[in-house]
């Protein structure tokens, strides 16, 4: 191991949302296990809530190495941060965070615990300001995405398909057209499955261009890092790797990292969940007195908003597929308006009878728990990768960014799911519930028990995320002997 100025000092920034943060989180431990300093730099807004809902200060203090820094998003502390208005963190990142950002690292504020300079920094890709600003101090930069590979890759030719005359849409009844102009995907992705973002009419739209340019900055970055593993996205990787020669496939993050700390026989109090939110874990003695594989999970993760409508219909849906639920509502989960009614009492009834809600749950936990024989989610990749590894079939319910890609591959490429992206209506999730949980769970099962096994195996010992992860970690060492030289 590296002794004094030797030891590489990186600073990991991620995009301040949940998702992103967990797996940067677990890339964090993964890195400080090897030796290197490590500086996790997060928003205050995420960093107060990590702090307040996790034990993730006791956790990462085994570390000397390892340290929290914060900085501000640049929105007010009552901005929700989530739904449609997730998107202005962008121009507040651009005014705000991106000048503090330059600050910080000139100032010497992001140097490691022992005052050593950063060697290199490992920031999501669709912040794109920090490659800029590495550039401008001679900083490397390596890029990660938290998103599947086949999700960036979607975004990648954005403005190929635009040229293409592909986009914009031509209305609700053109959605199932195919989209042609993204290689790899030209015989299966429909406008209905490109990332939320490309559904506007204005071409000029700041959202949809601001992720086009990040998404293509990427190949300025050192390299890539994506939290996947090759077996489960080997042809788009190659597609990848044609314009990103570099790229890191080290996922599934989370069971890569229960697989180092066991080979080592350290405590696996890191594997308790990270989380912004309360977890309930009255929901596990929940599922303790429930029939085996009996019980569908619902949650659609942390930034998805219901209307109440929408909310009634799941409710409805569930209550009337007679089948066992348990639900995560989180608190800011329906944008509800002034005098909306009450829930109707026959949901309350069946819900008593048959389901049991909490506020946030422990996923990972709740998902490996012999009770639970479904997931209805809503695409989310750190969702998507917890179920495939487990091997819980889905039903997905896709509402941003980069979930309607998700959602596609996972039932038409993977076979591992059923798509009921852009519908809400209580009769086909009743029915669509009955199914999986019925008559079409044991021909998903299939599917999801290969696919669990190449999970495995891609972290252990010689599996291509193993392998991926030890070349990382010897090019940041290697980016080291150079600084110091």
């Amino acid at each position: 191991m590296e002794q004094g100025s030797q030891v590489p000092h990186v600073i990991i920034f991620p995009l301040p949302a949940l998702g992103p943060v967990n797996s940067t989180l677990k890339l964090a431990e993964l890195l400080s296990l090897a030796g290197l300093n490590i500086t996790f730099l997060n928003t205050d807004f995420n960093h107060d809530r990590l702090v307040l809902h996790s034990n993730i200060l006791d956790r990462f203090a085994s570390f000397p190495g390892f340290q929290f820094k914060t900085i501000s998003d640049g929105l007010p502390a009552d901005h929700p941060r989530a739904g449609d208005r997730f998107m202005e963190l962008f121009d507040s990142f651009k005014l705000v965070t991106k000048p503090l950002f330059r600050e910080m690292l000139s100032s010497g504020q992001l140097n490691s615990v022992t005052g050593e300079s950063v060697t290199c920094i490992i920031a999501d890709g669709i912040l794109s300001f920090p490659i800029d600003v590495g550039h401008e101090l001679g900083i490397p930069v390596i890029s990660i995405r938290t998103i599947s590979a086949c999700s960036f890759w979607a975004f990648f030719p954005i403005q190929d398909i635009i040229e293409a005359g592909e986009l914009p849409s031509r209305g609700h009844e053109d959605m199932d057209r195919l989209i042609t102009s993204v290689p790899g995907m030209e015989t299966f992705l429909r406008l209905r499955d490109l990332p939320s973002i490309c559904r506007t009419n204005n071409l000029e739209d700041p959202n949809l261009r601001h992720s086009a340019y990040a998404n293509r900055q990427s190949v300025q970055a050192h390299g890539l890092i994506l939290n996947t593993f090759e077996d489960l996205e080997g042809p788009i990787l190659s597609h990848i790797r044609s314009q990103c020669p570099k790229v890191y496939t080290l996922g599934p993050l989370h069971t890569f990292l229960k697989f180092r700390l066991e080979s080592k026989n350290a405590s696996l109090q890191s594997l308790a969940p990270n989380s912004i939110y309360k977890v309930d874990k009255s929901c596990i003695e929940w599922l303790n007195a429930q029939p085996l594989k009996s019980v569908i999970y619902i949650s659609f993760g942390s930034i998805t908003i219901l209307t109440r409508d929408e909310l009634m219909e799941f409710w409805y849906g569930l209550v009337n597929s007679k089948k066992r639920f348990l639900w995560v509502i989180r608190p800011d989960l329906v944008a509800q308006k002034d005098g909306e009614g009450k829930i109707p009492m026959e949901l309350l009834e069946g819900t008593k009878d048959m389901g049991y809600i909490v506020g946030w749950a422990p996923q990972e936990e709740v998902l490996a728990h012999q009770a639970v024989g479904g997931f209805l989610t809503h695409s989310g990749w750190n969702s998507t990768l917890e179920s495939i590894v487990i091997g819980v079939p889905m039903i997905c319910w896709s509402y941003f960014y980069d979930q309607q890609v998700n959602s596609r591959f996972v039932s038409e490429v993977w076979k591992l799911e059923m798509d009921m992206k852009d519908v809400c209506d209580r009769v086909i999730i009743e029915k669509m519930v009955n199914d999986l949980m019925g008559e079409k769970r044991e021909v998903f099962m299939k599917s999801t028990v290969e696919m669990a096994r190449l999970a495995s195996e891609s972290v252990s010992e010689g599996g291509s995320s193993y392998c991926n992860l030890n070349h990382l970690i010897e090019d940041i060492r290697l980016m080291n002997v150079a600084a110091v030289k």
